[in-house]
């Protein structure tokens, strides 16, 4: 990040008046351990199986390079070793400065799309039942994030309720489509290759969700994605990593959180709150921009009054065929076929707004702004598009989240993190304000929101009472 100064993030912490909590780091999973917990839960059959199900050169298989030479080696080999051991990672969070974090899934990232319904779901579990294990003891400062496969509805509930009922997770990471498995090339045809196929759990969904959604309600968790769309449409390249890693979790984000609401999720669920992570608020920001744009010319009342076809006034056509047209474009021919190849029956949805009730601009705020955090990663100079409330049309900031991504290729000396997230106070682009909410404020209330206990018996249980104090969700079931 230009003139990006390293300091130890003990350094930083020690000037900051609030806490630090990191909403995105990694597990790197050692497979070793993975193997024992499968054979645990699933038996030595199905854990054979699952051993070989797995898909190699990244979680789409072969045909799509996905993630390589992808954690930290050489000099930063501890910083890897904090993504594989809990019990270390706490130990050096001071070092980070960082009073709190959170760990997501490194391979449960395309376990949640296991095409076999039965590893899929046992893959999920023994990683589920394996943090719990491997994490124990450390949770007044971290938090595992439990694993959820949704292929369907009652997959999903039956997940959910152990891992927060059983294994006592207050931290869920979802899956949030439904995707089939790749056409396979045949060696010569063009037009078969890799890419999978895709459908959203919600928008258009052969399920009714809704139970889940009630059920993370009554379980007071919240549904947070960390989707990657490699492997789907544009970013299924043979060859290269960073050509499909480009864009690749902001687009998995996108196509959710529009499923969401166009399905009318959030406005169905209003308790609800969601979480993005690891494609930055760059998208949201350019979403919103363009759903209030879309809404404008595409509501019901304009679609009625500028584009009915019925509407179409033909002697003005006509006659300006006439003034205008040649030999081919002849008043006689727009007559014919006024409407031409543009003519489409009004179709059986045609307000496409219904389902999220979309009736003025400011309807934006409860179905988009209120229930929607963004994680971005600290180096991510557009971080500040989150807090200009002038390049948002409600005038609103949105909700960006910390996230450091520890355990990942990006994450090169894990001490200065914090302090590359600072680089862009230091550049004028977030004030200290921002900075807090960047860092502690929506970290914490991304989960506070729905469960106001869920930092109860941590470092941080005092810091949160203030917080919803000063807020009082109306989220908090």
């Amino acid at each position: 990040m230009g003139q990006f100064k390293p300091v130890v993030g003990a350094e930083l912490r020690a000037k900051l008046d609030h806490p630090v909590i990191d909403g995105d780091g990694h597990i790197a999973e050692c497979t070793f351990a993975l193997d024992d917990f499968l054979k645990q839960v699933a038996g030595p059959e199905l854990a054979a199986r699952a051993r070989q199900a797995r898909p190699t050169g990244g979680p789409h298989g072969a045909t799509v390079k996905g993630f390589w030479w992808g954690m930290p080696s050489g000099a930063h080999t501890g910083d890897r070793a904090l993504a594989m051991l809990p019990r270390y990672l706490r130990s050096r969070l001071d070092d980070l400065g960082f009073d709190f974090a959170h760990c997501y899934t490194s391979v449960g990232l395309g376990q949640v799309y296991l095409f076999d319904a039965e590893i899929r779901r046992a893959s999920c579990r023994a990683l589920n039942t394996m943090y719990a294990d491997m994490f124990r003891g450390t949770g007044d400062r971290l938090r595992p994030v439990a694993v959820i496969p949704t292929y369907t509805p009652a997959e999903a509930i039956a997940e959910l309720e152990f891992a927060v009922t059983e294994l006592g997770f207050k931290a869920v990471m979802i899956g949030t489509e439904i995707r089939g498995a790749p056409r396979p090339d045949d060696g010569g045809d063009p037009f078969r290759h890799g890419t999978q196929s895709t459908r959203s759990i919600v928008m258009d969904s052969p399920y009714d969700y809704d139970p889940f959604w009630r059920k993370c309600l009554e379980l007071r968790v919240t549904p947070v994605c960390h989707t990657s769309s490699r492997g789907l449409g544009m970013r299924a390249s043979p060859s290269n990593y960073v050509f499909n890693h480009l864009g690749d979790f902001a687009e998995g984000a996108n196509f959710f959180c529009r499923s969401l609401i166009f399905s009318g999720v959030t406005r169905r669920f209003p308790q609800l709150t969601f979480g993005f992570l690891e494609g930055g608020v760059a998208w949201a920001l350019n979403l919103l921009n363009d759903l209030i744009e879309h809404w404008e010319k595409r509501n019901i009342d304009a679609l009625l009054e500028n584009l009915d076809p019925a509407k179409l006034d033909i002697p003005l056509l006509a006659n300006l065929f006439a003034e205008f047209g040649d030999a081919h474009l002849t008043p006689e021919r727009i007559r014919a076929t006024p409407i031409d190849g543009m003519a489409v029956a009004r179709p059986a949805v045609f307000d496409e707004f219904a389902a999220c009730e979309l009736r003025q601009m400011s309807d934006l705020k409860p179905l988009f702004v209120d229930p929607f955090y963004f994680g971005c990663e600290g180096d991510d100079r557009l971080i500040s598009l989150a807090f200009n409330r002038e390049l948002n049309p409600l005038g609103l900031p949105l909700k960006a989240v910390f996230g450091s991504d520890i355990g990942h290729w990006d994450v090169h000396d894990a001490p200065t993190i914090l302090s590359e997230a600072w680089g862009l106070v230091d550049a004028g682009m977030l004030d200290r304000d921002a900075f807090r909410d960047f860092t502690f404020t929506n970290p914490a209330m991304m989960h506070l929101a729905m469960n106001p206990d869920y930092f109860a018996g941590t470092v941080l249980a005092d810091e949160a009472k203030k917080l919803l104090a000063q807020h009082r969700p109306a989220k908090a079931a």
